[in-house]
């Protein structure tokens, strides 16, 4: 097997941290490097004994910062890149490296990823789009779970029983060719959080890239534990904003804003996650209609959760 770098960016990931790297660990040709985030729990010091490469950043750049400190620590020309409540074996990294060696014009390629119940994690994803925006806001992706103008999450469970392209995958764990990497100049860090691994599918694709998905190779990622708790409500949105302003026309930018905000104003309505939910989404209903959406906005909310 070609080398291959793992980078796992941890933040705060001490529980988790040691289990998701060890299955990688000591496995000729893979090469783990773990960049913590400027963590408080000590996180890096539950790595202690295995072979891994660390890298403590001073401060909290973002997710999208932490993984471009990690792939250029390294030199392989495969880079996977791992959430800290992922896990994958060696034998799955192996089926993503033989599907790029195989298709050179796949830029990157992810898993079938499964909670650590056996369930399915629907993380093949569609681009946003208006109507996709829209729908959800009106909660029609409930009414219609399956269409494909409703979501852009893919809950067709048969699509995740064959390999194929994908517009966007989850990048809870997704394998990139180092030379795509180097040519779009790596990930966004105007991105703090949330949205980068869209932000990277569709710079790879505008690149002249395929993104893949394999059905054969398989990682576990731990049910709920990315999901936006309350407080960073705020900065999914900022970072949706944000994706729409770099892609889209400014009269969409206009329309995406509208449609984000009108998401966060029926969740006020009808959110049963008590009052630290409504007021996230409240919060979030501002940051849509707001001036502006700048890489720093998305910092600022993150430090206020």
């Amino acid at each position: 097997m070609e080398a291959v770098d793992v980078v796992v960016v941890s933040y705060n990931s001490q529980d988790r941290l040691r289990a998701c790297v060890t299955p990688l660990t000591g496995n000729p040709g893979i090469h783990v490097i773990v960049v913590d985030n400027a963590s408080s729990d000590g996180s890096l010091e539950s790595l202690d004994g295995l072979p891994v490469t660390t890298v403590a950043s001073e401060v909290n750049g973002g997710f999208a910062h932490g993984c471009n400190l990690g792939w250029r620590r390294g030199s392989a020309p495969f880079v996977l890149l791992l959430n800290p409540d992922a896990t994958i074996d060696v034998p799955s990294v192996r089926r993503l490296v033989d599907v790029l060696r195989a298709a050179p014009r796949a830029g990157a390629v992810a898993p079938r990823i499964v909670h650590t119940d056996g369930s399915l994690d629907y993380s093949i994803r569609r681009f946003p789009r208006l109507r996709s925006t829209y729908a959800r806001a009106l909660f029609l992706h409930r009414m219609f779970p399956r269409a494909s103008w409703t979501d852009e999450i893919v809950r067709d469970e048969d699509a995740y029983e064959r390999a194929g392209v994908a517009e966007w995958v989850s990048g809870a764990c997704i394998l990139v060719r180092r030379e795509a990497l180097e040519r779009i100049s790596g990930l966004d860090e105007g991105f703090f959080l949330y949205c980068e691994d869209i932000d990277l599918c569709k710079r790879l694709w505008d690149a002249g890239y395929e993104v893949r998905f394999e059905s054969e190779a398989m990682a576990r990622h731990e049910g709920g534990a990315s999901a936006p708790r309350s407080s960073l409500l705020p900065v999914l949105t900022a970072s949706r904003v944000r994706y729409a302003q770099k892609h889209a026309k400014t009269r969409m930018v206009l329309l995406e804003r509208l449609g984000l905000a009108l998401g966060a104003l029926t969740h006020v309505v009808v959110s049963r996650g008590g009052s630290g939910a409504r007021f996230g989404h409240a919060r979030s209903a501002r940051v849509a209609l707001g001036p502006s959406t700048l890489p720093s906005t998305s910092r600022a909310l993150a430090r206020e959760r």
